[in-house]
């Protein structure tokens, strides 16, 4: 009896021991065999908990939510949060494959040093299609028109992107400050806004693969899954371009598993490990070794790499900072509009 309640005590004691990483990220944005794999190296466990924007990560942080040591914003939410103090400096002595980032997508971010993020995902928002329901789609937010399909069709609820959407269609820079050029994207929302169902960051991935809707705009990772799972569905980069975000990870001040949060960093920029994770989620890791191991099945797909004469005309959002309230402004009139 001894004996046993000495093997429970040690069993209890090394389940207390084992540390908890707690990711804060956007939803099927890791794959749970890459977590697996982490855990098992270190004895560790990984909780996760999502976000569906990044204004929303952003006013949770910011109203003071504690417990998180690695979050994914995107490139513009980071500069915020560095200017407002709320992350922590890298210490590169615990990233040994930070090399593995590919220098030209460092060389369109802002920490190009990397001293308080490193890039984890290319992706940009696109369209989809029931190709079995739409027989003359053509690549281009023309389709949001459409009156054939008022009711099956769902726009991203995110400001930057929507907003984004409607201005590149006017050909338009999605991070312009004009006033004029806004208020006509206010107006071109509030029409396509007829024909949507809602506006939405998470349900459109089952609506098209039941054929609730029939168009939607999404994030590519999002799409690429759906349309691997449903033959009938074609993903479309319209020809007026698209916006592209560059996702990356940075620890939060106040976070207690730094140096697990390093080592996951680190873990994620492994290119069998980065490899394995893009194949699975379906968005782009800018780590140039890791190409090397992906099919060529992959790369072909439109969700992961742009067509040159698109790629020419996409934007990276860019923070506005006093400025971003002429968006607020467009926003909210739109979600407002009967």
């Amino acid at each position: 009896m001894r004996l046993l309640a000495g093997l429970l005590s040690l069993v209890i004691a090394s389940a207390a021991a084992a540390e908890t990483l707690h990711l804060y990220t956007w939803a099927d944005y890791i794959s749970p065999d890459v977590v697996k794999k982490f855990e098992k190296q270190h004895g560790c466990q990984v909780v996760i908990d999502t976000f569906d924007s990044n204004e929303s990560m952003y006013a949770k942080l910011k109203a003071g939510a504690t417990g998180y040591d690695l979050v994914f914003p995107t490139a513009y939410m980071i500069q915020v949060m560095h200017a407002e103090g709320l992350l922590q400096n890298l210490d590169h002595a615990k990233l040994p494959n930070l090399p593995n980032i590919d220098p030209a997508v460092l060389s369109k971010v802002i920490d190009t040093q990397m001293e308080h993020s490193v890039p984890y995902t290319f992706a940009y928002a696109a369209l989809a299609i029931r190709k079995d329901k739409i027989k003359d789609a053509e690549a281009s937010y023309a389709m949001f028109d459409r009156a054939a399909l008022a009711g099956r069709i769902t726009l991203l609820d995110d400001m930057r992107e929507s907003i984004g959407a409607a201005l590149k269609s006017l050909g338009h820079s999605l991070n312009t400050r004009d006033d004029s050029q806004l208020a006509a994207a206010q107006d071109v929302l509030i029409r396509w806004k007829k024909n949507i169902a809602r506006f939405d960051n998470e349900g459109y991935k089952a609506g098209i693969d039941s054929a609730e809707f029939h168009l939607v705009h999404g994030y590519s990772g999002d799409l690429f899954q759906v349309q691997m799972e449903n033959p009938k569905i074609d993903i479309l980069i319209p020809r007026e371009g698209v916006t592209i975000g560059c996702d990356e990870m940075v620890i939060p001040k106040g976070a207690k598993q730094t140096a697990l949060a390093h080592a996951m960093i680190n873990f994620l920029l492994d290119p069998d490990i980065a490899a394995e994770n893009m194949e699975w989620m379906g968005y782009y890791c800018p780590n140039k070794p890791a190409k090397a191991k992906l099919s060529t099945e992959f790369l072909a797909n439109p969700a992961v790499t742009l067509p040159d004469d698109i790629a020419a005309k996409c934007e990276v959002i860019q923070d506005l900072g006093p400025d971003l309230a002429k968006y607020s402004k467009v926003w909210d009139a739109v979600k407002a509009a009967k």
